[in-house]
């Protein structure tokens, strides 16, 4: 495992940096470089969710819906309760064609926060 500052020259600081950075690219529609960026900060910092969640979100924008399937199931290990992850979950499942899975997740993040999105999509009525 790298050190965080050693000879990559990486800092707490540069991370952040990183982490920021991976916000604008998949903000600006790049999000494989958004992935790149992140993958430095999370290989220093594997406890930090909000990285996790920006890489999860990133996959799914790429169109690489497993690595992003597992990256949300990360999120919602640490953060049950996270109505965004469990709809980012949701959406990814529905890509994948995995409905019941979607259905779940699309409920659990409506019944976690009332979002008219979210309660759309989670389909109440059927």
């Amino acid at each position: 495992m790298p050190d965080t500052a050693g000879s990559t020259g990486r800092t707490p600081e540069t991370h952040v940096i990183d982490f920021r950075a991976a916000e604008q690219l998949l903000a600006a529609r790049d999000p494989r470089g958004a992935v790149k960026l992140l993958d430095q900060v999370i290989a220093a910092h594997p406890e930090n969710t909000a990285a996790r969640l920006l890489r999860a979100r990133a996959f799914f924008a790429a169109a690489q819906l497993r690595p992003a399937e597992l990256e949300f199931t990360v999120v919602l290990e640490r953060e049950p309760d996270n109505a965004f992850a469990h709809f980012a979950l949701a959406r990814t499942y529905e890509r994948q064609g995995r409905g019941d899975q979607a259905k779940r997740h699309f409920r659990l993040a409506a019944a976690l926060d009332p979002n008219p999105q979210y309660v759309k999509a989670a389909r109440f009525e059927s």
